[in-house]
């Protein structure tokens, strides 16, 4: 089960590395002062990312938990 548990670990970072990388853009984005036209694009185009990104660190969690209790 240790196997199952840092594998998760290790999905759990990657999810939570995509949420930083989205936190950046997004930071980014408004540090550059772009109209409301061209900030809803790049919005448009994180969200996917964004709720992939908390899609992993949730089945990561999820993987630490279930090789935690079965171990």
């Amino acid at each position: 089960m240790d196997i199952v548990i840092w594998s998760g670990a290790a999905v759990s970072l990657a999810g939570l590395a995509g949420l930083v990388w989205c936190i950046v853009r997004v930071w980014r984005a408004r540090k550059a002062g772009l109209g409301d036209a061209e900030m809803r694009a790049v919005l448009q185009g994180i969200v996917p990312l964004n709720s992939a990104a908390l899609f992993l660190s949730v089945i990561g969690l999820m993987m630490v938990v279930i090789g935690i209790l079965l171990g």
